[in-house]
């Protein structure tokens, strides 16, 4: 496992599309870890959970399940165990992303449990209420994306700049070691600079670059300006 060292990061997450399923999954993470290593910008995975221990046997670039469960090791048939994702080679977590929201109680177990194990939490929030709760927790990140700019290739840097202004401003007066990212449309070289610009210390992206033409490419246009 490869911890995340540094900041700006760029986290990609595969969600569940094809382009990054599989065999596809592989390829796009060794991409990402082309990248990495030719520009040394932080880029970091979260490939669906059934990919992550192929991934961690051929990249060296941190990598993060998609989602954690708050359960214990037992009868959770169907469900996301911590213990199962370490061990398969997760440097850490998402946490409440859009797509799998969980309540404030659930968020802080995992969060504390992932950090008895020593992996990442990113937090996925969408104002900056919800960050200044999550930020209480005390994650290593948090992730602010309103959801209805999640896909729509409309940068939240852009359309909301005062969600990120916001969040980071709160964040730093409830727990100053909190580190903010920005998602929802960002997709190139100016949102990540913008984003950046307003404070936060890297992103979270999907489809802007898994559905992209050429994804390396299009990582290399979003890392240029940094």
């Amino acid at each position: 496992m490869k911890p995340i060292s540094k900041t700006p990061i760029v986290i990609l997450n595969f969600k569940t599309y094809l382009e990054s399923t599989g065999k596809n999954a592989l390829k796009l993470a060794k991409a990402c870890e082309k990248v990495a290593k030719e520009t040394e910008v932080n880029i970091a995975v979260a490939p669906q959970h059934m990919d992550i221990y192929q991934l961690s046997q051929k990249i060296d670039i941190p990598i993060l399940s998609q989602h954690i469960d708050p359960i214990t090791a037992g009868g959770h048939t169907g469900s996301v165990l911590l213990e199962c994702a370490h061990e398969a080679g997760a440097s850490g977590t998402l946490i409440n992303h859009s797509e799998k929201r969980m309540n404030l109680a659930n968020i802080d177990q995992i969060v504390k449990r992932s950090a008895e194990k020593e992996m990442i939490s990113v937090v996925c929030t969408n104002n900056i209420e919800t960050s200044s709760a999550v930020a209480s927790l005390g994650p290593d990140f948090v992730a602010v994306e309103p959801p209805e700019l999640i896909g729509s290739g409309i940068p939240v840097s852009q359309a909301e700049p005062e969600v990120v202004e916001g969040t980071v401003a709160m964040v730093q007066k409830i727990n100053p070691s909190v580190k903010v990212l920005c998602g929802a449309g960002i997709s190139t070289g100016d949102d990540m600079k913008a984003a950046l610009d307003l404070g936060s210390e890297g992103v979270l992206l999907a489809s802007g670059i898994i559905l992209a033409k050429d994804p390396e490419k299009a990582l290399l246009d979003l890392v240029s300006k940094i």
